[in-house]
């Protein structure tokens, strides 16, 4: 058995339509939604609608932490378009026509954190299955799925305008996770709250990561746990017991995706 696994696609739709080539089934890890390119300020959705400089002074203010002032500076640009979550609700709809459209091979596919969750189940179709909270079994062995991102403890979601991240309370992600019932392979969007695996050395900042994934983990020593959201980590995997705890790529930039045989 051959599965390719792919996260933090960000709108990368010709090579997510190869990602599937030779593979008995394709795992999608979230993020297919290109909303900031951090590498053009000019793409993404909000550079295209709100203009380079916002693009931009919104990675500045992710970059540096400032949770405050990022909420209060995307809500004034957003403010200054006419039926903006209409807008946005628009330009995600057209990347996730191509993108959904293009996986060939029997697909899995949760949430990332920059992803519109309540859109996803207008995608649904035969070969493409959406098992966010759920375990399904591919080739003889149970793949549970965890998407979307945590947030830390004791803060609720904040809407900062038209597009909000999908990000769960803690409590609520922690509940979902211990949900899962015996799994073979542990698939999330987010790592197992490992330090090496959740800091990225790029914007020097711990990146989201789950205890209740860690839970996981050492409840049911998967062969394998399987994410990505951190793209550039300090350790692309960890051995965590007997499980290989790996970080299967930032997809938009590598066009690879990562092979689990069996």
């Amino acid at each position: 058995m051959r599965v390719h696994v792919v996260s933090d696609v960000h709108g990368a739709v010709e090579a997510l339509a190869r990602a599937g080539e030779g593979a008995d089934a394709l795992v999608v890890l979230g993020d297919l939604v290109d909303f900031v390119d951090y590498r053009d300020p000019a793409g993404g959705i909000l550079g295209r609608v709100l203009g380079s400089e916002v693009s931009s002074q919104f990675a500045r203010l992710r970059t540096a932490g400032d949770r405050d002032a990022l909420i209060s500076y995307v809500r004034e640009a957003w403010a200054r378009v006419d039926d903006a979550p209409a807008v946005v609700e628009e330009a995600v709809r057209e990347q996730y026509d191509k993108l959904f459209a293009a996986v060939t091979a029997p697909t899995y596919a949760i949430p990332g954190n920059v992803d519109l969750a309540r859109l996803w189940p207008d995608y649904a179709r035969p070969g493409l299955t959406l098992p966010d909270g759920r375990v399904v079994t591919i080739g003889g062995l149970r793949f549970g799925f965890i998407g979307g991102a945590p947030l830390p403890p004791g803060l609720a979601p904040r809407h900062s305008g038209p597009w909000t991240p999908h990000l769960l309370p803690a409590d609520e992600y922690t509940t979902a996770a211990h949900a899962l019932d015996r799994v073979d392979v542990l698939c999330s969007h987010v790592p197992p709250a490992v330090p090496e695996l959740a800091f990225d050395v790029v914007t020097r900042r711990a990146e989201a990561s789950s205890h209740a994934l860690l839970d996981v983990v050492r409840r049911d020593r998967p062969r394998a746990a399987l994410f990505g959201h951190v793209h550039q980590p300090v350790a692309p995997r960890v051995r965590v017991g007997r499980t290989e705890c790996v970080n299967v790529g930032h997809f938009r930039r590598t066009g690879t995706p990562y092979v689990l045989r069996w």
